[in-house]
């Protein structure tokens, strides 16, 4: 259950601390580290601007192993969007991201929203926390704000979920690294 879903509305983000148990989440690592990983594209775009974004990803497909995942996903992105958003949504808009940022390459990923010129219409955006706070320094994921950033929690197996349009970054990580599962959904055009 979510606290107070409506002033978790008019907030940046909405956390559910816990949503994965530490098993779940060693199970997504396992899985993760055991991808390929490649440099990570701007939207469609195939050029990496390393000035924009440095992180290394591989994505998900849903499969025996990892239907687990997508199920509790669903479920877990059913809760939120019915206490709090509301969206008319109709499922996820891709596989899963699975995303690493390095402290040796500086990872980061500048301002930027989950819209744009994609072949599917993103609504509501989610980044599962997978690394330990205390692995990792700097790397914090920030929704902009009318003022300052709002810092999101980084307690491992902690879900993060904000419309697609909201403008946030991943801060450049000074030392460690940050593992985080990306997950996007779709729906019609908002009207």
């Amino acid at each position: 259950m979510i606290e107070n879903p409506a002033a978790a509305a008019l907030g940046p983000y909405v956390a559910l601390n816990n949503a994965f148990s530490p098993a779940e989440v060693d199970q997504i690592v396992a899985i993760g580290d055991r991808l390929v990983l490649e440099p990570a594209a701007i939207g469609t775009d195939t050029v990496h601007n390393r000035n924009i974004r440095i992180t290394r990803t591989a994505f998900f497909s849903r499969n025996p192993q990892t239907e687990p995942i997508y199920r509790k996903m669903e479920m877990l992105v059913r809760r939120i969007n019915e206490q709090v958003y509301q969206f008319d949504l109709t499922g996820f808009s891709e596989n899963f991201q699975y995303t690493v940022y390095e402290g040796h390459e500086g990872g980061h990923y500048d301002w930027h929203v989950d819209q744009g010129l994609l072949q599917v219409n993103r609504k509501l955006s989610f980044s599962l926390q997978l690394s330990a706070p205390e692995e990792y320094e700097g790397c914090d994921l920030e929704l902009f704000t009318s003022t300052d950033p709002a810092r999101a929690p980084r307690a491992r197996g902690t879900l993060i979920a904000f419309p697609s349009y909201a403008l946030h970054r991943v801060t450049p990580v000074v030392s460690g690294t940050r593992k985080s599962l990306v997950i996007w959904t779709q729906g019609p055009r908002f009207r």
